[in-house]
């Protein structure tokens, strides 16, 4: 029974696509190939970057981390939380196991947004094929909006959180 509980979402998926294969079967294989494609993309980023939270987690201590992008860190933490998501690779998802070690190591929170919103918004190879296909005016002004509006939505996020509601978050990363 606690199978079926952990993987509902997966079983519930299956049955669909199963479902959606006796129904219209050219629209079920194709369901099945887009969810074997990205099922395909999961399996290869995600080893990765669980090494490399362990590698973080073993080799970069809780004090360094809340030096440089805790409560007090100001701009420089600010700065490194959008140069460590502006270089990383990968699909979002990747970020937030990321996200959730930044907490164990007392990330700020409003850092730890910023890291999400530079992941999903600034990378650099993104900002590069901008400027091939958009043009760099195009690119820098995007780049100009986007900076400030992520650290303003992170801040306002942060200061509307009670700090009960930001514990239990912090409490919930411990337990991943």
């Amino acid at each position: 029974m606690v199978l079926i509980k952990r993987y509902r979402f997966a079983l519930i998926t299956t049955l669909i696509l199963a479902v959606m294969l006796l129904i219209n079967r050219e629209l079920g294989l194709k369901a099945i190939s887009i969810t074997g494609f990205s099922l395909k993309e999961m399996i290869s980023v995600i080893p990765p970057v669980f090494i490399l939270l362990g590698l973080l987690d073993v080799w970069v201590p809780k004090e360094t981390m809340m030096k440089y992008m805790g409560e007090e860190s100001g701009i420089k933490g600010i700065v490194l939380s959008f140069i460590l998501g502006s270089v990383a690779a990968g699909p979002l998802y990747g970020a937030f196991p990321i996200a959730a070690v930044f907490m164990k190591k007392g990330v700020r929170l409003s850092n730890v947004l910023i890291f999400i919103g530079a992941w999903s918004t600034t990378k650099i190879p993104m900002l590069l094929f901008e400027i091939s296909a958009l043009g760099a005016r195009f690119a820098i002004a995007r780049l100009l909006v986007d900076i400030p509006g992520i650290i303003l939505i992170s801040y306002v996020l942060s200061s509307l959180m009670k700090a009960e509601e930001v514990s239990q978050i912090y409490e919930n990363a411990e337990l991943l």
